[in-house]
């Protein structure tokens, strides 16, 4: 009885909050400020050596908080600074939504926000799945540069992204690229059914061999 009494007083326990998660939370915070969200943006699809105007804002955050020695670590962080900096200004009033009480597995991943934009008419298909396939068979490298343009289209579209998730995909893209991007195609052909019906020229043409 008492075990019980006891039990049903104490606190529910509340998960941790991720490091990506409060990351994304600080960047919005200090996006309030017209400077800084310039000096933000001013990084976009940039290697780290090229982003003089974010370490200010990044260097001392990542030293308290993460691994700011490994590349590809702080690439992500600075690619997802500038990526929320350079929002369209419909889409910058929009705030992190609380995923706390989501499996992390759960979030919307990048594959995810393309099926939404194309069951939205947001994006073709075929562009969307030309996108993924072409990123599955890329490094980070050669990912990054072309994400602004593809982030801005689905925002401007009203897709959302969720910053933390991308974060982590892409600080460890090129360690497990492969289980990245099985992910990426699985969310994407989970949210965009119905939209993505194969041509029925492909059937065909099997059916005939």
């Amino acid at each position: 009885m008492t075990d019980s009494v006891a039990a049903a007083s104490a606190p529910p326990t509340s998960k941790p909050v991720r490091v990506s998660d409060r990351f994304v939370a600080y960047v919005h915070r200090v996006c309030a400020s017209t400077q800084t969200r310039a000096a933000l943006r001013r990084g976009l699809g940039l290697p780290v050596e090229r982003c003089n105007y974010m370490h200010r804002y990044l260097v001392p955050w990542l030293r308290d908080h993460d691994d700011q020695h490994h590349g590809d670590v702080r690439r992500a962080y600075y690619a997802v600074a500038s990526l929320i900096a350079a929002r369209p200004r419909s889409a910058r009033d929009t705030r992190p939504d609380d995923s706390a009480s989501v499996s992390w597995y759960e979030r919307s991943n990048l594959g995810a926000s393309l099926g939404q934009a194309v069951a939205k008419s947001v994006m073709k298909a075929n562009s969307a799945e030309s996108a993924l396939h072409l990123m599955a068979r890329q490094s980070s490298d050669a990912i990054h540069p072309g994400l602004p343009a593809l982030i801005r289209q689905l925002q401007s579209g009203g897709i959302t992204i969720d910053w933390a998730v991308l974060l982590e995909d892409l600080a460890w893209w090129n360690r497990s690229r492969d289980r990245i991007a099985t992910r990426w195609l699985e969310s994407y052909f989970r949210t965009a059914a119905g939209a993505t019906d194969p041509a029925p020229s492909d059937s065909v043409e099997e059916n005939d061999r």
